[in-house]
Protein backbone atom coordinates (compact mmCIF):
# COMPACT_ATOMS: atom_id res chain seq x y z
CA UNK A 1 0.00 0.00 0.00
CA UNK A 2 1.67 3.02 -1.00
CA UNK A 3 1.55 5.87 1.15
CA UNK A 4 -1.10 8.27 -0.33
CA UNK A 5 -3.50 5.26 0.17
CA UNK A 6 -2.46 4.92 4.09
CA UNK A 7 -3.28 8.67 4.59
CA UNK A 8 -6.42 8.50 2.89
CA UNK A 9 -7.33 5.43 4.48
CA UNK A 10 -6.34 7.27 7.99
CA UNK A 11 -7.74 10.26 7.33
CA UNK A 12 -11.53 8.18 6.04
CA UNK A 13 -11.31 6.40 9.10
CA UNK A 14 -10.93 9.15 11.32
CA UNK A 15 -13.62 10.82 10.10
CA UNK A 16 -16.11 7.64 10.13
CA UNK A 17 -15.11 7.38 13.71
CA UNK A 18 -16.38 10.82 13.97
CA UNK A 19 -19.55 10.78 12.24
CA UNK A 20 -20.19 7.67 14.45
CA UNK A 21 -19.47 9.71 17.79
CA UNK A 22 -21.72 12.08 17.11
CA UNK A 23 -24.65 10.02 16.27
CA UNK A 24 -24.08 8.44 19.15
CA UNK A 25 -24.10 12.05 20.97
CA UNK A 26 -27.14 13.24 18.94
CA UNK A 27 -28.72 10.67 20.16
CA UNK A 28 -28.42 10.59 23.15
CA UNK A 29 -29.18 14.22 23.53
CA UNK A 30 -32.74 13.22 22.21
CA UNK A 31 -34.04 12.60 25.51
CA UNK A 32 -33.10 16.26 27.01
CA UNK A 33 -33.55 18.72 24.10
CA UNK A 34 -36.31 21.02 25.37
CA UNK A 35 -38.32 23.39 22.41
CA UNK A 36 -39.86 26.87 23.89
CA UNK A 37 -42.89 28.08 22.81
CA UNK A 38 -44.95 30.47 23.56
CA UNK A 39 -49.22 30.37 23.75
CA UNK A 40 -50.06 31.25 20.52
CA UNK A 41 -47.13 29.07 18.54
CA UNK A 42 -48.49 26.29 20.60
CA UNK A 43 -52.01 26.23 19.75
CA UNK A 44 -50.69 26.92 15.68
CA UNK A 45 -47.89 23.61 15.75
CA UNK A 46 -49.46 20.12 15.65
CA UNK A 47 -47.57 19.34 18.82
CA UNK A 48 -48.44 15.59 20.23
CA UNK A 49 -49.64 15.01 23.39
CA UNK A 50 -46.71 13.59 25.45
CA UNK A 51 -43.66 15.97 23.93
CA UNK A 52 -41.32 17.27 26.42
CA UNK A 53 -41.63 21.37 26.12
CA UNK A 54 -41.55 24.92 27.62
CA UNK A 55 -44.11 26.97 27.51
CA UNK A 56 -43.19 30.69 28.89
CA UNK A 57 -45.72 33.93 29.09
CA UNK A 58 -47.31 36.13 31.33
CA UNK A 59 -49.43 34.14 33.89
CA UNK A 60 -53.42 35.52 32.93
CA UNK A 61 -54.86 37.73 35.94
CA UNK A 62 -57.52 35.74 37.59
CA UNK A 63 -56.46 32.67 36.90
CA UNK A 64 -54.75 31.30 39.51
CA UNK A 65 -56.32 28.43 41.25
CA UNK A 66 -54.73 27.04 44.36
CA UNK A 67 -55.85 23.56 45.19
CA UNK A 68 -55.05 21.01 48.23
CA UNK A 69 -51.78 19.59 48.65
CA UNK A 70 -49.74 22.48 46.97
CA UNK A 71 -51.52 21.71 43.20
CA UNK A 72 -52.13 25.22 41.33
CA UNK A 73 -53.56 25.27 37.76
CA UNK A 74 -53.47 28.92 35.82
CA UNK A 75 -52.46 29.62 32.60
CA UNK A 76 -50.15 31.29 30.49
CA UNK A 77 -50.83 33.96 28.12
CA UNK A 78 -49.52 36.48 25.70
CA UNK A 79 -52.26 38.35 24.74
CA UNK A 80 -53.91 36.44 21.71
CA UNK A 81 -53.90 32.80 23.39
CA UNK A 82 -53.68 30.79 26.74
CA UNK A 83 -52.71 27.71 27.60
CA UNK A 84 -53.59 26.17 30.92
CA UNK A 85 -51.08 24.85 33.61
CA UNK A 86 -51.40 22.72 36.39
CA UNK A 87 -48.64 22.03 38.59
CA UNK A 88 -48.16 20.30 41.80
CA UNK A 89 -45.16 22.01 44.30
CA UNK A 90 -43.82 24.85 45.78
CA UNK A 91 -43.83 27.87 43.12
CA UNK A 92 -41.44 30.48 43.02
CA UNK A 93 -42.15 33.14 45.71
CA UNK A 94 -42.28 35.93 42.74
CA UNK A 95 -44.79 33.67 40.80
CA UNK A 96 -48.13 36.17 40.95
CA UNK A 97 -50.57 37.17 38.10
CA UNK A 98 -49.56 39.57 35.21
CA UNK A 99 -45.14 38.10 36.14
CA UNK A 100 -43.67 36.36 33.14
CA UNK A 101 -43.08 33.16 33.75
CA UNK A 102 -41.63 29.58 31.69
CA UNK A 103 -43.27 26.14 32.56
CA UNK A 104 -41.49 23.20 31.47
CA UNK A 105 -43.32 20.03 31.48
CA UNK A 106 -45.53 17.83 29.25
CA UNK A 107 -48.15 18.47 27.10
CA UNK A 108 -51.63 16.31 27.94
CA UNK A 109 -54.15 14.86 25.70
CA UNK A 110 -56.63 17.45 26.56
CA UNK A 111 -53.96 20.19 25.54
CA UNK A 112 -52.98 21.16 29.15
CA UNK A 113 -49.62 21.27 30.32
CA UNK A 114 -48.66 19.44 32.94
CA UNK A 115 -45.25 21.31 34.32
CA UNK A 116 -43.17 19.78 36.61
CA UNK A 117 -40.70 23.27 37.09
CA UNK A 118 -42.14 26.71 36.83
CA UNK A 119 -39.33 29.46 37.15
CA UNK A 120 -40.71 33.18 37.64
CA UNK A 121 -38.76 36.23 37.10
CA UNK A 122 -35.95 37.33 39.67
CA UNK A 123 -36.34 40.85 39.65
CA UNK A 124 -38.10 43.71 38.14
CA UNK A 125 -36.71 44.11 35.58
CA UNK A 126 -35.36 40.45 34.24
CA UNK A 127 -37.43 38.16 31.68
CA UNK A 128 -36.36 35.03 30.21
CA UNK A 129 -35.19 36.00 26.65
CA UNK A 130 -37.45 33.39 25.28
CA UNK A 131 -40.58 35.04 26.45
CA UNK A 132 -39.36 38.81 25.68
CA UNK A 133 -38.67 37.87 22.02
CA UNK A 134 -42.28 35.70 22.28
CA UNK A 135 -44.00 38.85 24.09
CA UNK A 136 -42.41 41.48 21.64
CA UNK A 137 -43.26 39.34 18.61
CA UNK A 138 -46.86 39.62 19.49
CA UNK A 139 -46.80 43.23 20.08
CA UNK A 140 -47.38 42.93 23.93
CA UNK A 141 -43.40 43.73 25.19
CA UNK A 142 -43.77 47.12 27.37
CA UNK A 143 -40.32 46.31 28.37
CA UNK A 144 -36.78 47.48 28.19
CA UNK A 145 -34.65 46.32 25.18
CA UNK A 146 -32.27 44.71 27.67
CA UNK A 147 -34.86 42.11 28.93
CA UNK A 148 -32.27 38.78 29.41
CA UNK A 149 -29.30 40.53 30.51
CA UNK A 150 -28.02 40.54 33.89
CA UNK A 151 -27.81 43.45 35.90
CA UNK A 152 -24.64 45.36 36.91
Amino acid sequence: MTRKKRRLLLIGSAVAVLGVALGLVLFAMRDTIVFFYGPTELAQKNIQPGARLRIGGLVKEGSVERLASQQVRFAITDSTSDVRVSYAGLLPDLFREGQGVVAEGVLQPDRTFLADKVLAKHDERYMPREVADALKKQGVWQGEETAGAARP
